[in-house]
Order: C-alpha cells, then sequence, then structure tokens
C-alpha cells in the first residue's frame, strides 16, 4: 500500500491524466484496496492497486 501511495503522488506530480482518479475501495471493510487507472501511450487503460492487506486478495 504504500508503494502505491508514492506511485500515486509521483503520477499526480507529472500530471498524469487519470481515467479513474485514485481512490480507496471498500474503504474499512473486508478487500480494502487502492485502485487508479490511466492510459499508457498506445491508450490501454491500465490499473494500478494495492490490498489493505493481501491476505483478502480473494475475499469477495
Amino acid at each position: 500500500m504504500e508503494q502505491w501511495h508514492s506511485f500515486k503522488a509521483q503520477l499526480l506530480q507529472n500530471e498524469i491524466d487519470f481515467v479513474i482518479e485514485p481512490y480507496i475501495r471498500f474503504a474499512g471493510e473486508v478487500g480494502e484496496q487502492a485502485t487508479m487507472f490511466f492510459q499508457d501511450p498506445s491508450g490501454n487503460a491500465l490499473e494500478f492497486k494495492a490490498f489493505k492487506d493481501p491476505e483478502q486478495l480473494f475475499a469477495y
């Protein structure tokens, strides 16, 4: 999760246009995760996410 927040800060500093802005999904619940989407230079949508507890990766 710490790396995700650091990466998000770098992207914001470099003014990357997001398809879906960085946010925390399922905050305070099982499966809490950070996620963001942006496009690579070829237009492919990329998702980067991190889980608060990696043991809950397939909790849903």
